[in-house]
């Protein structure tokens, strides 16, 4: 008997060609045109054409299966016909084949040209008893649900309602609606795989009643997106759709999830307690927002900058002094009392560690290493380094942030400088602190006083951040090059050390150690050129007139630039370059000689002068012109101080006339011309008044002014020289400039200290308290008027006008 049943199964069996389809199912009286592209579909079907025309369709369960197996395949397909076939391309079949019936798949073969299907036939179970009442209710329900659904969705085609609406079958509506309604292909292989005509009915009423909630929900949020939209917003039109179909999905619960995770966050880090209080009020207010709202957008922002900074994290000081000096001095060259400075505040910092932080204040001239040196500091304690540049810097906003009312408000510089550093103890430089600028949003170096203040940036407070940030373990270092234009209350919570200007010597060692080593790496002519000592003085004294070394720097590069187009275009393959050559390369001098008094000459003063770039040599020079009536013309483009300091030399003149050899009266009946070169220059200052009292004696008693003296300092009504300020620049100006003698207040006597040693050796430095000092120290003397004592000398003076009031030879030598 089990034999004759397998015989029978066997016979119910047939083999047809297979294609699976990808995302379709083809149901029985079903015409659907689809293209073929897999190589066995296209084989099975031209199979097919050429023998009976039927094929066997199944839906393969995952459309990505490039080589369905068995388990890959749904078990319930249809038998088709097919009807038609055009080839488009080798690649391409496009056919149009008509479902016949329902078959189940039993097995599958893989052949090297196609799928070949081992199946049964499957008809649904069931038809007989579509005529029950059971039936033709589901059968209504299914209409009723097709014309809801008609009204959500008014866009199908016209036959399709016409067939559905005027046909009561329900094999023909089992089929018919699951065929041409917009139901995803796993739900119309549910509607295939029903074997029995109710459960087919009830699956797709299931499908269909599922399909109106999701359009009534459709046109529910559309409607509330209408509602909410006013004629002049309809750019917002996507962004509300987006928020109510949000609402409608209840996204709510990934705000309170990320509202939860900022609260883990806030309670995992080391914070004061102000500051835990005011971030776990804003996790809160955030999780009852929505999410795509503007305020919790900035409530996010806010929670993020303030989460990301470096709480608790401290790196470790290393205060190993030996190893900072050996780290300084390979680095630097020079800058003697910078290091002393540096390895004091390690060594305080090893012996007592609460020490709370100081604030130095580099000044000096561009390009003397202050941010280098910085930097350097930094790597000595093993710290982590931050710059912050403050030139030009308005808005104090920009110091200590902006207020989260503000859009795109952000927090401040040093804030945001800290959380670049990711340390609570990191090296901050404030670079350019003398740039700073002021106007009607605030002023920037008044809000730096709170940040500087050991005493009170424990609790620094960010206008963003609103909570306190504890700043009193950072270590600020500020570079400037004027400190008249810092504020004094700012200026007073700093400790300055003064980088003076580098002598010939000094950027010699610093051009061979440093800059000419690095230049030749970044050219890449390391072994290629070497430049002599000479070729070095050469561009230090005839290419470049600087404080620091910037200038030296690119002069250098320059003839490094000339030499590598010599060795690329392979004329040479090593270059040394020489004092001689320079000129071959880089053209004649570019530094001219100054005018100054050179050779003995009448009228004519060495003075010095302070710039914020330096020293510098600041000649006067002055001229009696005879028939006149006394007048005073200043020239040079000079300061009201400066003026005045004129109007003393002069009034010194007349008063002391006659122990100069001066006559009184001619002083009436001539006029005296004052004037400072470089007329374009601005000048101003006190500190030329003995230069301004002197060229005025040598005028008009005809003696000389030494070449070789240059001095400086303030004068008085009485004669009295008073102190001056910035001594090391101006000695350095003397000294780069060859004077021997420079005469000083005797006030200023005790800031030589500060004076580089190497200029006390080539300069001989004269403390004067009078102006006949000065003027006995400068002038050269008849035999006539040779050391008279001051103002006793005057009955042994020459009176102009017994030499014809005739101007004395500009220049006499010795």
């Amino acid at each position: 008997m089990s034999e004759r049943v397998k015989v029978k199964v066997e016979h119910n069996v047939q083999r047809l060609p297979a294609i699976a389809l990808r995302g379709l199912v083809v149901f029985p009286n079903n015409v659907v045109h689809f293209e073929v592209g897999r190589a066995k579909s296209i084989a099975a079907v031209e199979w097919a054409m050429a023998n009976n025309s039927q094929i066997f369709l199944v839906t393969q369960r995952e459309m990505d299966t490039e080589e369905p197996a068995t388990e890959d395949l749904y078990r319930y397909g249809v038998v088709a016909e097919v009807k038609q076939l055009l080839r488009v391309s080798d690649e391409l079949v496009k056919i149009l084949v008509e479902g016949k019936h329902r078959a189940r798949l039993v097995g599958l073969e893989q052949g090297e040209t196609m799928l070949m299907a081992s199946i049964k036939d499957a008809p649904v179970r069931g038809l007989r008893s579509g005529r029950g009442v059971e039936a033709e209710a589901v059968v209504r329900s299914l209409k009723a649900g097709f014309e809801r659904y008609l009204t959500l969705n008014p866009r199908m085609p016209k036959d399709v309602v016409y067939n559905i609406l005027t046909n009561s079958s329900p094999e023909f509506l089992s089929e018919y609606m699951a065929a041409n309604l917009l139901f995803k292909y796993q739900d119309k292989q549910a509607v295939l795989d029903e074997s029995t005509l109710l459960g087919r009915l009830q699956v797709t009423l299931e499908l269909l009643g599922r399909e109106n909630q999701v359009l009534e929900l459709e046109k529910e949020i559309q409607d509330k997106v209408n509602d909410q939209m006013e004629k002049n917003q309809r750019d917002y039109y996507l962004r509300e759709q987006m928020r109510a179909i949000a609402t409608e999905l209840d996204e709510d619960d990934d705000v309170r999830f990320e509202a939860e995770r900022y609260l883990e966050q806030i309670n995992s880090l080391e914070l004061p307690e102000e500051a835990r209080e005011k971030l776990v009020k804003e996790a809160e207010r955030f999780a009852r927002m929505q999410a795509s709202g503007q305020e919790a957008a900035v409530i996010r922002t806010y929670l993020d900058t303030c989460l990301g900074l470096p709480w608790g994290q401290y790196t470790q000081d290393d205060l190993d002094i030996g190893r900072a000096a050996a780290l300084l001095d390979r680095e630097h060259y020079g800058l003697k009392k910078v290091k002393d400075r540096i390895l004091e505040l390690l060594a305080v910092r090893k012996l007592s560690p609460e020490v709370k932080g100081q604030i130095i204040c580099l000044v000096g001239p561009p390009g003397v290493g202050k941010t280098s040196i910085a930097r350097s500091i930094a790597a000595c304690m093993n710290r982590r380094y931050a710059r912050m540049s403050l030139g030009g810097v308005r808005d104090e906003a920009e110091i200590r942030g902006h207020r989260r009312t503000y859009i795109g408000a952000m927090p401040g510089k040093i804030i945001s400088a800290v959380n670049t550093a990711k340390s609570m103890n990191p090296l901050l430089l404030l670079d350019e602190i003398d740039k700073l600028a002021s106007d009607f949003r605030g002023d920037p170096a008044a809000a730096l006083l709170e940040a500087l203040d050991p005493e009170q940036n424990k609790t620094f407070k960010d206008h963003y951040l609103d909570i306190p940030f504890d700043l009193s373990q950072v270590l600020f270092i500020t570079t400037a090059n004027d400190l008249s234009t810092v504020p004094a209350p700012l200026l007073d919570r700093m400790d300055v050390i003064e980088l003076p200007s580098y002598t010939r010597v000094e950027k010699y060692n610093i051009a061979k150690r440093h800059l000419l080593p690095k230049q030749l790496r970044n050219n890449g002519l390391a072994g290629k050129v070497n430049l002599t000592q000479g070729a070095l003085y050469g561009l230090i004294d005839g290419y470049t007139r600087e404080a620091g070394v910037r200038g030296l720097e690119r002069a250098i590069t320059d003839v490094l630039r000339k030499c590598a187009r010599q060795i690329a275009a392979g004329e040479t393959e090593k270059v040394t370059v020489t004092a001689a050559g320079l000129e071959k390369l880089l053209g004649p001098r570019r530094i001219k000689p100054d005018f100054h008094n050179r050779t003995n000459a009448v009228g004519i003063t060495n003075g010095l002068a302070w710039t914020s770039v330096g020293g510098e040599l600041l000649p006067i020079e002055v001229q009696a012109v005879p028939g006149g009536t006394g007048k005073i013309e200043l020239t040079g483009s000079l300061g009201d101080v400066m003026k005045e300091s004129a109007k003393l030399a002069v009034t010194y003149a007349r008063v002391h006339a006659a122990a100069y050899g001066i006559d009184p009266a001619c002083l009436k009946s001539c006029d005296l011309h004052i004037h400072a070169p470089e007329g374009a220059v601005p000048k101003d200052g006190p500190s030329a008044g003995v230069t301004l009292t002197t060229a005025l004696i040598s005028c008009l008693s005809g003696m000389p002014v030494r070449a070789d003296v240059a001095m400086t300092g303030e004068i008085t009504l009485h004669g009295n020289v008073l102190p001056i300020g910035g001594l090391k620049e101006k000695s350095m100006a003397a000294y780069r400039e060859g004077i021997k003698t420079v005469l000083i207040p005797q006030g200023n006597l005790s800031d030589l200290y500060e004076v580089d040693e190497e200029v006390k050796k080539a300069i001989r430095f004269v403390p004067v308290n009078e102006l006949d000092e000065v003027l006995h120290q400068a002038l050269l003397w008849p035999k006539a008027l040779e050391k008279p004592q001051g103002k006793k000398a005057a009955a042994a003076a020459v009176p102009l006008g017994q030499r014809g009031v005739q101007p004395a030879p500009q220049a006499v030598r010795q």
